[in-house]
């Protein structure tokens, strides 16, 4: 088992600080109360806030990326690469509700990387919506608005992690299968 760096010890207490107050009300000195220590000693590890909340939300959006990559290569279905995507945000966010919420929420703080979080973020976006135009041509999917469609999928994606902390027998494989059934089939009869 891989022992837990400072470093990621910092980032991991100051993620949890964040979802729960927010970035801009948490200070170091926050942090280093909670991990108690000084806020100096953090300075040993770290730069700044700035750098934290970075290291949270560019890592997450890099694996958002890193997985939409292997999905836009593989020959699937426009229905699989849309089901990978439901099945991709669940993995992630499952595993991490704490840094998702300051993905969500806290992201135009970024300073020096906010135009590289915003190209992962608008890149993610656009593979999404050509995966829903390349479904729609190929009569897979209904013949709908492609924008609604994607502000559908990514409004629920993206709200997942303030509604699984709240599921304590939470099955991410179930959860994912459920999703893709809502909305790719939707909830007809």
């Amino acid at each position: 088992m891989k022992v837990e760096t400072r470093k990621e010890e910092i980032i991991k207490t100051s993620t949890i600080l964040f979802q729960k107050k927010g970035y801009s009300a948490v200070t170091m000195r926050d942090i280093a109360k909670v991990m108690g220590i000084k806020a100096a000693s953090l300075y040993n590890h770290i730069n700044s806030k700035q750098e934290i909340l970075s290291n949270i939300i560019i890592s997450l959006a890099e694996a958002f990326t890193e997985g939409m990559t292997t999905i836009m290569s593989s020959n699937d279905s426009s229905i699989d690469k849309l089901s990978s995507i439901v099945k991709l945000h669940v993995d992630i966010t499952s595993s991490n509700t704490s840094g998702m919420a300051s993905l969500n929420n806290d992201w135009m703080h970024l300073e020096e990387d906010l135009d590289y979080y915003l190209k992962l973020r608008l890149d993610y976006e656009d593979n999404i919506r050509q995966i829903i135009e390349q479904g729609i041509s190929s009569n897979q999917l209904q013949d709908s608005n492609a924008e609604v469609m994607l502000f559908s999928m990514l409004s629920t994606l993206r709200s997942l992690y303030i509604w699984i902390p709240s599921k304590e027998d939470l099955d991410p494989f179930e959860l994912a299968e459920n999703l893709n059934k809502v909305l790719l089939t939707g909830i007809i009869k």
